[in-house]
């Protein structure tokens, strides 16, 4: 097993005015474990619809912090995010039926969806009293 370098962590209060912030340390790091261009582009978009949910549904609207932790080997890249608001593991909401029309879609389910397509994989667990949500993606050679 390879080590696995810890390149950032950091938390900020759940608040949409951090979501920039967040999201660009998400970039720098994505940056600095050598992902591609269009990886980078990946993790930002799923890590911004990721945050955002943190943010909007974690706490109900009373206070709380939100935690990034990313990390690097030299296959794979992955962004932890936690919270410690109200248990919600969002791989148990149905996939969204993107066929059908949007008069019959049911709300909700998009945001997650959306990120299942950018990522490789997508775990959760609710771990101490945390909701901790696991983005990765493995690291491909441009060419």
């Amino acid at each position: 097993m390879e080590l696995v370098e810890i390149i950032l962590t950091s938390a900020l209060p759940a608040r949409i005015e951090h979501l920039p912030a967040l999201v660009e340390a998400v970039r720098s790091a994505a940056i600095s474990s050598g992902l591609s261009r269009r990886e980078i582009l990946r993790m930002e978009l799923a890590a911004d619809e990721a945050l955002l949910n943190a943010i909007n549904y974690a706490y109900g609207g009373k206070e709380g912090e939100v935690e990034i932790v990313c990390r690097a080997d030299h296959e794979v890249f992955s962004l932890e995010i936690m919270d410690r608001g109200n248990p919600f593991d969002p791989l148990s909401v149905k996939e969204p039926d993107v066929k059908a029309d949007v008069e019959e879609r049911r709300i909700g389910g998009l945001g997650i969806h959306l990120i299942r397509t950018l990522v490789d994989t997508v775990d959760y667990r609710r771990e101490a009293g945390k909701n901790v949500l696991t983005l990765s993606l493995s690291k491909k050679v441009e060419g």
